[in-house]
């Protein structure tokens, strides 16, 4: 009887309602509904861009900005000084921390290049130091972290040679746990003996790649994520044609490729991928530049992050050499250069949603924006540049 007469209160509440306060009902409740749905899938707005560069300690070094993924524009957020050489970076999976290293032939007293571990505030674009170490050999050039984000695993241009560092739970790092000196040689006067680099670690987290530029090698490591412990193959990894000069590498998205930027002869070449055993088997390499470009060489190599396209920058021409991959085979079709609007692009980010490209300058001191047309691959400048001084890495994570 009771629930019989409420209903029938309500009902009366409701005929006393006004049509102008029911559609103001109606149309708050689906405004809030479209708001919600927006904010649920809104395209991200922002990144933060970490810069790496050649500086004295008494100078600002590793510099965070934020890039609006609109119109490409940057903005300065922070800088940390007190660092030399900080000439690469790496962020750590989880976002929380960041790495460096110190691409130095002395540190802490001893013959060794250094890694510096801090944790990353990606909001608030700020840098925390946490502690340094010794990475175990001279002229550390290249970084990466492992997948489970325990290991940083170091190239040393200088020495030769590839550490792994743990990494602690406060995002610190600890003492080397093992190293691996590289061998050989090759026959450009810059190939007398073993030039680390770079080192990746492949998509399944079994195998870590050396691109070695003295020897004309991409080394194949064995790597325990339990200890950190890499081993040498049997198969040795994939050889290169001589004088090549590997740098910098790569994997498709897929995983069933990847792709090595050759410092020497100006090309890229590209392998397909066993992950099982960890080979690379070549398919192609072509040149990244037009034609030939006195006192060039390349340095970094990208797949962008829908798997299509592929860019590597010359140092001479002055360009990003541009590719379109063929998803089925993995090979490579030339797209054109575009100017990367200063001297000597050492490297360069693609943002994680793939519609623009940093280019660092390192010559020329500057950082310039270009958009990628998601259809074709091709560059446009998007007239957004930054002055920095010797910038050499770029490193971008998503903030909202």
């Amino acid at each position: 009887m009771q629930n019989n007469l409420q209903l029938a209160l309500d009902f009366r509440l409701i005929r006393r309602m006004t049509l102008r306060t029911f559609f103001l009902t109606t149309t708050f409740s689906a405004l809030g509904l479209t708001i919600a749905l927006g904010q649920a899938t809104a395209a991200p707005a922002r990144a933060l861009v970490c810069f790496g560069s050649y500086s004295t300690p008494d100078k600002e070094s590793v510099h965070l900005f934020q890039l609006n993924l609109k119109d490409g524009s940057l903005k300065k957020l922070s800088a940390v000084d007190g660092l030399k050489n900080p000439s690469f970076l790496k962020i750590h999976p989880n976002g929380k921390f960041l790495y460096t290293v110190n691409e130095v032939a002395t540190f802490d007293g001893k013959r060794s290049g250094g890694v510096t571990a801090f944790a990353l505030d990606v909001q608030a674009g700020k840098l925390t130091q946490l502690n340094q170490q010794p990475s175990g050999d001279t002229g550390p050039c290249h970084l990466t972290v492992d997948a489970t984000g325990k290991f940083v695993l170091v190239a040393h241009y200088g020495g030769g040679s590839t550490s792994v560092l743990p990494i602690k739970k406060d995002g610190s790092v600890g003492a080397v746990v093992s190293q691996i000196k590289h061998k050989g040689s090759s026959v450009h006067s810059r190939q007398k003996a073993p030039h680390a680099h770079s080192i990746h670690v492949g998509p399944n987290n079994k195998f870590a790649f050396a691109p070695d530029l003295g020897i004309d090698k991409v080394l194949v490591f064995s790597f325990d994520e339990k200890t950190g412990a890499i081993a040498e193959t049997k198969f040795d990894g994939a050889k290169l044609e001589p004088g090549s000069g590997p740098r910098h590498f790569g994997f498709h998205p897929d995983g069933k490729f990847a792709y090595v930027i050759n410092e020497i002869k100006q090309t890229v070449t590209a392998f397909r991928y066993r992950a099982k055993r960890g080979r690379l088997k070549t398919l192609q390499t072509v040149s990244t530049v037009p034609h030939s470009v006195e006192g060039n060489s390349t340095a970094e190599v990208l797949v962008h992050p829908s798997g299509k396209f592929l860019y590597g920058s010359n140092r001479g021409h002055n360009s990003i050499a541009m590719f379109r991959i063929n998803e089925k085979n993995g090979k490579l079709t030339a797209l054109g250069h575009e100017s990367t609007r200063g001297s000597t692009p050492r490297n360069f980010g693609i943002d994680p949603t793939g519609h623009f490209l940093l280019a660092a300058n390192q010559q020329t001191d500057n950082v310039a924006v270009f958009r990628i047309d998601q259809d074709n691959g091709k560059l446009k400048f998007t007239g957004n540049e930054i002055k920095l001084s010797k910038p050499v890495c770029v490193r971008m994570i998503l903030q909202d």
